[in-house]
């Protein structure tokens, strides 16, 4: 991995795993998730990850409309690089997950790398009652849920972008997954620098421990040495911890509501720019800085904001 001393700070800022009444803060709208999604970039954010909800219910939209009702705000209102999912849900298929990605052509999409249990039903017994019937059913259901990401979905989502210049941030659950990219990379059928966000802290996939953010890194110097570019993610409270240690071993971070809801123990965060500040002040406590939206651009050979056209 080629270490830079700016990092780069992706902030995903509302997902499809929470759901509303998980915390008020969670943002549902459309304004919801630009106010959200502008003032993360505002605090330092460089990528924004994007996920669209639909606003009566806060059910997860992978709809191209749901997008479109985002994209063109934001791109005035900021210079982040937006990044598009294509894991949208994982009760969604593949043909409805890459859509978004396919019509607006973004700078950075989402791609998981391989399939995983996904497990959310021990958050059901946190809430006595539920703001929306979906709700339950949704959390309840990945007690036997296995988000499905096959080869051929892979290949699928990397064809329908290959004549977008859309590059991927590598989504990498576990230590397989990144033997997953390294089989894409072999066949030409993704190119360095790779962007890989190794994912900690979800039932299902790898742990949160220190150790398994170190041996993910390992496994990754060792199969793409100086062709890929690393960041981590820590799901619920293992957001701040994982960051810390990945920022100090010289890889990028990510935050936002999509990854914790939590801004310590018992205290919900009150928006993802509140995240960001925090995860800014890791990194210059550690002697680095912040990357630009247009420093993590050339970091990642990304076309630039000019060439999208939403």
């Amino acid at each position: 991995m080629s270490e830079n001393a700016a990092v780069i700070i992706t902030c995903a800022v509302t997902g499809s795993i929470h759901t509303p009444t998980m915390s008020p803060y969670l943002p549902i709208t459309p304004e919801q998730i630009v106010e959200d999604a502008a003032g993360a970039a505002e605090a330092g954010a460089a990528i924004i990850h994007l996920h669209a909800r639909d606003p009566q219910t806060g059910k997860p939209d992978q709809s191209p409309d749901g997008f479109a009702r985002l994209l063109p705000v934001l791109k005035q209102r900021t210079n982040a690089v937006l990044n598009l999912t294509s894991g949208g849900s994982p009760y969604m298929q593949v043909e409805e997950r890459v859509l978004p990605a396919a019509v607006f052509k973004p700078e950075v999409a989402s791609l998981n790398m391989g399939s995983i249990n996904f497990g959310l039903f021990h958050l059901v017994d946190r809430h006595k009652q539920f703001k929306f019937d979906w709700e339950r059913e949704h959390l309840e259901n990945t007690r036997d849920l296995v988000f499905r990401n096959s080869f051929r979905d892979i290949e699928f989502i990397l064809q329908t972008c290959s004549e977008n210049s859309t590059r991927f941030e590598f989504e990498c659950y576990d230590i397989g997954h990144l033997y997953n990219l390294r089989h894409f990379l072999d066949r030409g059928l993704v190119k360095p620098p790779l962007f890989v966000q190794s994912v900690f802290g979800l039932l299902g996939g790898i742990g949160a421990h220190y150790e398994d953010v170190i041996h993910m890194k390992r496994t990754a110097d060792r199969l793409f040495g100086s062709d890929y570019r690393w960041s981590v993610l820590g799901a619920g409270r293992n957001q701040m911890p994982v960051a810390a240690i990945a920022a100090a071993m010289g890889g990028n971070i990510r935050v936002g509501l999509e990854d914790s809801l939590w801004m310590g123990r018992g205290r919900l965060a009150t928006s993802s720019a509140e995240q960001v500040r925090q995860a800014s002040k890791i990194v210059e406590g550690l002697g680095r800085r912040v990357a630009t939206p247009d420093e993590a651009r050339k970091i990642l050979g990304l076309k630039g904001g000019d060439a999208v056209a939403f």
